[in-house]
């Protein structure tokens, strides 16, 4: 199917009391597998990539943007679900930019070491250029504590309603990630989200509502931040725990043709491996987010 526009993709969920996953993909085979999932379990769903991590400056390589762009709408048009494509908080404007220009349908500009003041004018900008490109964005207050270093890091500061229902009304974006009490890269354990605060957050804030840190949010917490309104739930960390779960397997393997590792499709083969445990991964968090057999809301 082609790209889905945001704004039906969203309208759709928070009429029908669903959230849409964001399962963030680092290559082909891993977008691959989130997709599998969703025609699997006929869910609509976002694929799309990190980029934080795609323009880090201590990056090794440097990334194409519009390479990553033609990958995820291939893989949508060819998706037998219904797709959303976002290039996920990047702190550089420019590189938001060029996501809007090589066909991303949703963009995040995020950036923690900006003042409230700034972020705001550049959200307003940036904003401006993907409407007018047909373009949804979204952006975030505040920074959400960090369990990266197997220790939760960070002051919890949890989303103000009139700071939220304000920064929404000046800058137009389409989608606000809150923190209610949700964790970046939480590598193992759950923390309970604030439900009374999210709830205020959905009365009254006009944008659709993200969680970002699905990874350590209780599934029942999950299933109750989506009846009270939320459209979209961000996962990575536990995406790729399980990913490296069986590459770590399949390189312990006694195979000497490289071929068979990686390539020939096999059941040794490293991708195919890795394929399989996106696609499980997803799978397991799909009926949390209400979304299960919804791509049948969209037609064909």
């Amino acid at each position: 199917m082609p790209l889905i526009p945001s704004p039906r993709l969203f309208q759709v969920a928070r009429e029908r009391r669903f959230a849409v996953g964001f399962f963030e993909s680092w290559d082909i085979a891993s977008t691959q597998g989130v997709i599998d999932a969703a025609e699997e379990a006929e869910a609509p769903v976002i694929i799309g990539f990190n980029g934080d991590f795609m323009s880090g400056d201590e990056r090794v390589a440097g990334e194409r943007v519009q390479l990553y762009g033609a990958l995820g709408r291939a893989a949508a048009e060819t998706a037998r679900v219904p797709c959303g494509l976002i290039f996920n908080e990047c702190p550089k404007d420019q590189w938001v930019r060029t996501a809007v220009d090589a066909g991303f349908n949703i963009v995040m500009p995020a950036d923690p070491n900006a003042s409230r003041v700034d972020y705001q004018r550049r959200v307003m900008a940036l904003t401006a250029y993907a409407h007018a490109k047909g373009v949804a964005v979204e952006a975030g207050l505040e920074e959400l504590p960090c369990g990266a270093s197997g220790t939760v890091i960070g002051e919890p500061r949890e989303t103000d309603v009139q700071q939220a229902v304000e920064f929404v009304r000046n800058t137009g974006v389409d989608l606000l990630g809150v923190s209610v009490g949700n964790v970046h890269i939480r590598l193992a354990g759950e923390q309970a989200l604030n439900l009374d605060r999210l709830g205020a957050l959905a009365m009254a804030v006009k944008a659709g509502l993200v969680l970002h840190g699905g990874t350590g949010i209780p599934l029942a917490d999950l299933r109750q931040a989506v009846a009270l309104g939320v459209v979209k739930v961000n996962f990575g960390t536990y995406i790729k725990q399980a990913w490296l779960k069986v590459a770590r397997e399949a390189l312990a393997q006694d195979v000497s043709n490289p071929h068979r590792l990686l390539g020939m499709g096999g059941p040794e083969d490293l991708l195919v491996r890795g394929r399989k445990a996106v696609k499980e991964a997803v799978l397991a968090r799909l009926e949390s987010l209400g979304c299960m057999g919804m791509a049948r809301q969209f037609g064909q």
